[in-house]
């Protein structure tokens, strides 16, 4: 029986309830069933918080959609092979014909020629963004080893640095392709090592989000040039003046005007963050009263993480001189949580219960 026999209210009840993947597949029967599924699955796609294309592993990339926490894969993984298997397909995917097989999950697999692959991934955004809708958030993932992005409009690059080679090597290969990239949604750096700072022109630095986990003593970034929203490092140790320079920029406007959250964990028991505190200058909410609770959704998290900041539930707080804007800060242990309110000093104290 074909579904195009059946009224619209018996199609929309069987599209309702096909996978994201079946949906994807029947959308190439025809240009009336993919207009069908387009007015019938409209609240369903608004509701995606973002389409994945995971290109970490370039054997084996996946094409993903994210609710929140959950994942609902569309492509689970993709096969560069010159020979292909006899039981392939093929579809029309925006004008060009692409082969798929069927693997694990019923889900559709990508047979192609290496040399095809930034043709074949165009073709596969184009068709998903028409098909789900520029509403929707497209993110790239990939990698400085196997570094490839399409030349497709509104895509977010999250960028990951496996550093490994020499110091002069990484940093070389850090700036060529960091320049090489569209504006980046996140950076990720991995077990950073080189001790020499990023070029103080470096594209990086418009990141909206970083994310450092590094070795060494010296921060590779100068963190007063980050004109993003959203910092995470991780460090064996650190310069105390680094940070509380960091801190100062910021309640003094000098810098970060856009941040909004920075988390600073140093492995060392013997780097004393509670002296920052009185180096910078900071308010204190009476210890009888219950503060505000700081916490905001993340400029760019995996699917099995927290989408959400760690909660900051703090006495103290720092007001930026040239806006009265409020920064609660903790420090809980090795660690260091920095979150900017919407509120002016006046607005956030009317907060505490």
């Amino acid at each position: 029986m074909k579904l195009s026999k059946f009224p619209y209210l018996v199609q929309k009840e069987i599209l309702d309830n096909m996978k994201y993947s079946d949906l994807f597949l029947l959308s190439f029967v025809s240009k009336n069933i993919k207009k069908v599924i387009k007015l019938s699955q409209t609240t369903r796609f608004r509701n995606i918080d973002r389409i994945v294309f995971d290109m970490k592993n370039t054997e084996h990339p996946m094409i993903s959609i994210v609710f929140g926490s959950s994942v609902y894969f569309i492509i689970i993984s993709s096969t560069i092979s010159e020979k292909l298997k006899n039981d392939y397909f093929q579809l029309n995917v925006s004008g060009k014909l692409i082969n798929f097989e069927y693997v694990s999950w019923h889900c559709p697999a990508l047979a192609f020629d290496p040399c095809d692959r930034e043709s074949v991934f165009t073709s596969i955004y184009n068709y998903l963004l028409d098909f789900f809708g520029d509403t929707i958030e497209y993110e790239w993932i990939t990698t400085d080893h196997r570094f490839f992005v399409p030349r497709v409009r509104n895509l977010s690059l999250i960028l990951e640095f496996w550093t490994t080679g020499t110091d002069e090597e990484i940093m070389e290969r850090f700036e060529n392709i960091i320049s090489l990239s569209p504006i980046m949604k996140h950076v990720k750096t991995s077990n950073w090592r080189p001790a020499g700072t990023i070029n103080p022109e470096s594209k990086y630095y418009q990141a909206e989000s970083i994310s450092i986990c590094q070795n060494n003593l010296t921060i590779p970034i100068n963190l007063g040039r980050f004109q993003g929203r959203q910092a995470f490092l991780r460090c064996r140790t650190c310069r105390i003046s680094d940070l509380s320079e960091f801190l100062k920029r910021w309640k003094s406007g000098e810098g970060f005007q856009r941040l909004e959250y920075a988390k600073i964990i140093i492995n060392h028991p013997d780097v004393p963050l509670n002296g920052i505190l009185n180096e910078i200058g900071v308010n204190y909410i009476d210890a009888t009263k219950t503060p505000p609770t700081h916490t905001l959704p993340k400029v760019y998290f995996e699917y099995d993480c927290q989408p959400n900041t760690d909660p900051i539930i703090s006495q103290t707080y720092v007001v930026r001189e040239t806006d009265n804007r409020v920064a609660s800060i903790s420090i809980q242990g090795k660690a260091l949580s920095f979150g900017v309110w919407n509120e002016t000093e006046e607005e956030f104290l009317a907060m505490v219960d």
